[in-house]
């Protein structure tokens, strides 16, 4: 699985020491949003991203320093570099990030967050980050499964709802007038799309090797012995030789599942298409002139396989507007249709998906 936090779960249990560095809030032109997140080890970066160049030189050296110390820190960075010649980076945001030198101290929070993905239920990862006034950070992490009971269900709920990281900051001054800061920062965590992919030829292979890179759970499906192998499809999670019709039934598909249909012939796409055409996958992409669309299209709903609607939320021919020829090109454009359909579907702003 791709989430960095099944990564944590996996050190800690082979007792790994390392520092988890999280981006709690980005304003600006920062490298990397809120929820980036890296591993780091008493030699460097492990694991993950928070940003590359100065910004990550400038959070490794820290978290390195942090291991030695194990105390954790949150470290505010202004990327204001004067000049292209600098070290400093010039975009001009600002960071904010946490540095946990002992994230084995949220163990059974990580441990039960592997355990929610596994059973692919969704969740919100609660840190709160207390001491900051003080300068002796202290932190709590709470795995919260959607639709348990919380004290900040309403925040919980927002930030599953929008898919984004959500930094709420409690304010309370004391007596003497000082001014204590606490920070809830909220994850959601979802499991990985599913991308299910009908044909394991040139095309098929090539996508699947895309999905893996962008963090899709990738299934491939074809009949031929000589496709729907693992030296063909290294980077499949999963590799089903079946009929593909068959196999496409027996799929499960949820919203958050994308099909692509690649197979060698007008026939199997036909079926492959049948089996999760009244589906509830967010999308459904095909390969194919728009002249075979055209008739596949009266076909289906002439035999009442599908209904105008059903029909029309089909992709085809599947891919964004490149101008791609070679196989390479065309699996570059079906990735990113991917890429937009995923993230239009999980924020809630693609009509029509998994209908």
């Amino acid at each position: 699985m791709k989430n960095i936090y099944l990564s944590v779960a996996a050190r800690l249990a082979k007792k790994q020491r390392f520092a988890l560095a999280v981006v709690l809030s980005a304003e600006g032109s920062a490298p990397q949003g809120a929820g980036a997140a890296a591993i780091f080890s008493s030699k460097g970066l492990s694991e993950g991203t928070v940003g590359g160049g100065a910004l990550e030189a400038g959070i490794r050296k820290k978290a390195v320093a942090a291991l030695g110390k194990g105390r954790p820190l949150v470290v505010n960075f202004v990327l204001k570099g004067e000049t292209m010649a600098a070290d400093s980076p010039i975009c001009g945001g600002k960071v904010r990030v946490l540095i946990d030198p002992r994230p084995g101290k949220d163990k059974a929070a990580f441990n039960r967050l592997s355990r929610s993905l596994a059973a692919n239920e969704r969740g919100v990862l609660a840190t709160s980050v207390r001491g900051l006034s003080r300068d002796r950070v202290v932190l709590r992490r709470d795995w919260i499964a959607a639709g348990s009971r919380s004290p900040y269900t309403r925040e919980i709920v927002k930030a599953l709802s929008g898919g984004e990281p959500r930094l709420v900051v409690f304010r309370t001054e004391s007596r003497s007038g000082r001014v204590d800061e606490e920070l809830l920062f909220l994850e959601p965590v979802l499991p990985p799309a599913r991308l299910v992919i009908a044909g394991a030829g040139h095309i098929g292979r090539a996508v699947s090797h895309l999905g893996r890179l962008l963090d899709f759970e990738v299934t491939v499906i074809d009949d031929r012995r000589e496709f729907a192998n693992r030296k063909n499809l290294p980077d499949a999670d999963h590799v089903v030789r079946a009929d593909i019709g068959k196999a496409m039934r027996a799929f499960p598909f949820s919203r958050d599942t994308y099909v692509v249909i690649v197979t060698r012939g007008h026939a199997r796409d036909a079926d492959a298409l049948r089996a999760c055409v009244r589906s509830e996958a967010g999308t459904i992409g095909m390969v194919g002139s728009r002249t075979k669309v055209g008739l596949m299209r009266k076909e289906f709903i002439a035999r009442g396989w599908a209904t105008a609607r059903q029909i029309d939320r089909v992709h085809s021919p599947i891919g964004l507007p490149i101008r791609s020829k070679t196989v390479q090109e065309i699996a570059v454009s079906i990735a990113a249709e991917l890429v937009l359909a995923r993230r239009e579907i999980r924020e809630g702003k693609r009509k029509g998906a998994g209908k």
